[in-house]
C-alpha cells in the first residue's frame, strides 16, 4: 500500500501544473456531481420500485377479483342448467324405451339446455355423468359414470358441499379448467351420484384477462400444489425474455408462495437476475395469481438514467478539460519562457534571460516578478563567477610573485654549487653530498613542468630527502623501494608522497633515532593502484588514529595537523577526492610501539590522472 502511495505521490509530482488542475477541478465539481447524481437516481430507484409494488398489488388484487366474478358466472351456468328439471329427470329415466318420447327429449329438453349452454360465452361443453345402464350415450352432453375418472371423485365433491374446480383437466388434449356438481345422490337403481361437468378453455377463461398490462409485471395463474402447472399468456414479452429459464423462475417463485404472506412481495434469484412477485390465492381453484417482473424491467429508466449521468460527466470532464488547457496554455505561456531559459543556462548559455516587456515602472503579475528576479539572478551568477576567476587570477599571480620576489633560482642553484665545490676540495664529502640532496629536493620542488610526474622521479626526491634529513640530524633513516620497473614509470600527483614519508620521519622515531621505511605497491580489484608507505617506528596513539581515521572518512571537522612544509595530509587526502572520487585518497593504520602504514589510492589507469 506504500509503494502504491509513493508511486501516486511521484506521478502526481511529475504531473503538468494543466493536468493537476484539471484533477482538482474534476474532484470539486465532477465527482461531486456524480455522487449526487447517483444518490438521486438511487432515491428515484427507491419510489420508482414503491410505485411499481402499490401498482402491481393492485393489480394482482383486480386480477383476483376478475378471476373470482367469472368463476362466479360458470357457477351460475351450472345452476341454471340444474334448473331443467325435466331433462335431469330424463337422462335419470330409461331412455332405451319408447322412441317417440327420445325424440322430443332431442327437440325439447334437450335444445333448451344446449342452447343455454351455447349462449354462455364461457361455457365450452357441459356433460352429465350418471349412472344409469338405461342411458344412451347419443349426444357429447350425456355420458354413461363409467366414462368419469378419477370414479371416487364424487367423495371430493360431497366434502366441499356439491362444487368443486379443477384448474388442469384434459379434453381433447387441451388444458380446461373444469367446474363440478352433485346432480343426484345414488337412488334405487345408482351405485354412484351423477356428476355434471362444465368445460371452458383456459385461453376463453384466463386469455383476457392475462393478457391485460400489469405495468411491467408478466400474470400467472400457478397450480397450488405443482409448480410445473401454470397458465399464462406465451406471447408476453416477459416469456421470450426469460427462454429456458422460465421454469426455474416460476419454480423459485412457487416455493416461496404462501397463503398467509400473501400481502408481501417475494425476491427471488435466478440465473443474473433478480425478480419480485405479488400473489393472492384463489382457495376454489386452489391456485395462485401471481404478478412478476424482474428488477432489471422495473429500473430499466433508472439505468439509462445512469447511462446518461455517466454521459453528462464525461461531456463536462471533456469541457473542463479544455477549459483548463486553453486557460493554463495562456497563464503559463510565459512560465513556458522561464523554464526554456533554464534549460539554456543548464546548458551553460548564462546570457539567457527573459525578456518580459514590462515598462520602467511596471510590475506585472507574479511570473512576471520570477522573470525579473531570475533575470537578476543570472547578472549575479555571472558577476559572482567573474569575482571568482578573478581572485584566482589574482592568488596566482600573488603566488607566482611572491616565489620570484624571494627566490633566485638560479642564484640558488649557483651558490649551492659554490659551496658544494668548496666542501669537496676541504674534503667534507659529507657536506657535499648533503647539499647535492638539498640541490635536488630545492630543483623538483621548484620546477613544475607538470602536475604530475613519474612515480621514480618522486621516489628520487625522497630518497634525496631522506640522505639531507640524516645528515642534517645525525639519524638513520633507512629507505627500502624495491619497485617493478612498470610503476615507476607510473604518473601521480606531483608531492603526494612527500608528506607522508616527512610524517614517518618526524613522528615515527625520536630526534637522532633509526626508523626504516618500507614503500611497496599493489593493484586493487585491477581498478585501482595502492603506495604503502610503512614504517617500524612508535606507532600512532589509538585514540588520535581513530581521530586521523574519522577525519578521512569525512565523519569529523577536526582537522589533521599539518607537517612542517605547510601540505599536510587531510590536504592531500581532500584534492584526491576532488579529483579522482571517494574510492581515492589516504587511510591509515598503526599498531602503537609496532608499525605505521599509510595506503595512497590511485587509479590505475593513467589516463584518469589529473593534476593538483
Amino acid at each position: 500500500m506504500k509503494e502504491l502511495i509513493t508511486k501516486m505521490r511521484k506521478l502526481y509530482r511529475n504531473s503538468r501544473i494543466s493536468q493537476k488542475l484539471f484533477l482538482a477541478f474534476s474532484l470539486m465539481i465532477a465527482i461531486p456531481a456524480i455522487l449526487v447524481s447517483f444518490l438521486f437516481i438511487r432515491t428515484q430507484e427507491a419510489q420508482l420500485y414503491k410505485d411499481a409494488m402499490a401498482n402491481g398489488s393492485s393489480h394482482v388484487s383486480r386480477l383476483n377479483e376478475q378471476l373470482r366474478s367469472r368463476m362466479e358466472m360458470i357457477e351460475n351456468a351450472s345452476s341454471t342448467a340444474l334448473t331443467q328439471k325435466a331433462f335431469v329427470d330424463f337422462i335419470h329415466s330409461n331412455i332405451r324405451g319408447e322412441g317417440l318420447r327420445l325424440v322430443k327429449f332431442r327437440q325439447t329438453q334437450f335444445e333448451q339446455m344446449r342452447t343455454m349452454i351455447q349462449s354462455h360465452e364461457l361455457v365450452d361443453q357441459l356433460s352429465f355423468y350418471v349412472d344409469n345402464p338405461n342411458l344412451h350415450e347419443i349426444w357429447p352432453e350425456i355420458y354413461h359414470y363409467d366414462q368419469f375418472s378419477p370414479q371416487d371423485y364424487w367423495m371430493t365433491l360431497r366434502d366441499e358441499g356439491g362444487a368443486s374446480y379443477r384448474l388442469f383437466a384434459f379434453q381433447d388434449g387441451e388444458q380446461t379448467l373444469s367446474y363440478y356438481r352433485l346432480v343426484r345422490l345414488q337412488g334405487q337403481q345408482q351405485k354412484r351420484p351423477s356428476i355434471m361437468e362444465i368445460r371452458t378453455r383456459h385461453n376463453v377463461f384466463f386469455g383476457e384477462l392475462l393478457e391485460e398490462s400489469g405495468g411491467d409485471f408478466f400474470s400467472v395463474v400457478m397450480d397450488g400444489t405443482n409448480p410445473s402447472r401454470s397458465v399464462y399468456n406465451p406471447r408476453h414479452e416477459f416469456v421470450q425474455n426469460a427462454g429456458e429459464e422460465l421454469n426455474e423462475i416460476l419454480g423459485s417463485i412457487h416455493r416461496k408462495l404462501d397463503v398467509l404472506e400473501q400481502n408481501s412481495p417475494v425476491k427471488v434469484e435466478a440465473g443474473d437476475h433478480i425478480y419480485y412477485a405479488l400473489y393472492r390465492y384463489i382457495a376454489p381453484l386452489d391456485a395462485y395469481v401471481v404478478d412478476i417482473a424482474s428488477h432489471q424491467a422495473l429500473m430499466k429508466d433508472p439505468r439509462n438514467w445512469y447511462l446518461f449521468v455517466v454521459a453528462i460527466t464525461l461531456l463536462v470532464l471533456l469541457l473542463i478539460m479544455l477549459l483548463v488547457s486553453h486557460t493554463t496554455r495562456r497563464m503559463f505561456r510565459r512560465l513556458d519562457s522561464v523554464l526554456d531559459s533554464m534549460r539554456q543556462v543548464r546548458k551553460g548559455q548564462l546570457d539567457a534571460k527573459i525578456h518580459t516587456g514590462l515598462g520602467e515602472h511596471e510590475t506585472g503579475d507574479e511570473i512576471d516578478e520570477v522573470a525579473v528576479n531570475y533575470n537578476k539572478m543570472l547578472d549575479e551568477i555571472k558577476r559572482l563567477m567573474t569575482q571568482v576567476v578573478d581572485k584566482q587570477l589574482i592568488a596566482k599571480n600573488a603566488q607566482l610573485h611572491s616565489l620570484h620576489s624571494q627566490i633566485n633560482s638560479h642564484f640558488l642553484y649557483n651558490a649551492l654549487e659554490s659551496i658544494r665545490m668548496l666542501a669537496e676540495v676541504q674534503r667534507q664529502p659529507a657536506i657535499a653530498d648533503a647539499l647535492v640532496s638539498l640541490g635536488s629536493q630545492l630543483r623538483y620542488s621548484m620546477q613544475w613542468r607538470s602536475d604530475t610526474v613519474a612515480l621514480r622521479e618522486e621516489l628520487a626526491n625522497i630518497r634525496s630527502y631522506i640522505q639531507f634529513i640524516n645528515f642534517m640530524e645525525g639519524g638513520s633513516i633507512g629507505l627500502t623501494a624495491d619497485l617493478p620497473e612498470e610503476v615507476l614509470r607510473y604518473s601521480i600527483p606531483k608531492m603526494c608522497m612527500q608528506p607522508i614519508v616527512e610524517n614517518a620521519v618526524h613522528h615515527a622515531a625520536p630526534p637522532g633515532g633509526s626508523v626504516d621505511i618500507e614503500i611497496s605497491v599493489r593493484v586493487e580489484n585491477d581498478n585501482l593502484l595502492l603506495i604503502d608507505i610503512r614504517d617500524n617506528g612508535a606507532g600512532v596513539d589509538p585514540e588520535m588514529l581513530m581521530r586521523l581515521q574519522a577525519v578521512l572518512r569525512g565523519e569529523s571537522d577536526t582537522p589533521i595537523v599539518t607537517s612542517k612544509n605547510g601540505l599536510g595530509l587531510e590536504n592531500v587526502h581532500k584534492r584526491m577526492q576532488l579529483h579522482y572520487g571517494t574510492d581515492c585518497g589516504l587511510w591509515i593504520e598503526s599498531v602503537q610501539g609496532d608499525y605505521t602504514c599509510v595506503t595512497i589510492r590511485l587509479p590505475w589507469e593513467n589516463e584518469n590522472l589529473g593534476g593538483w
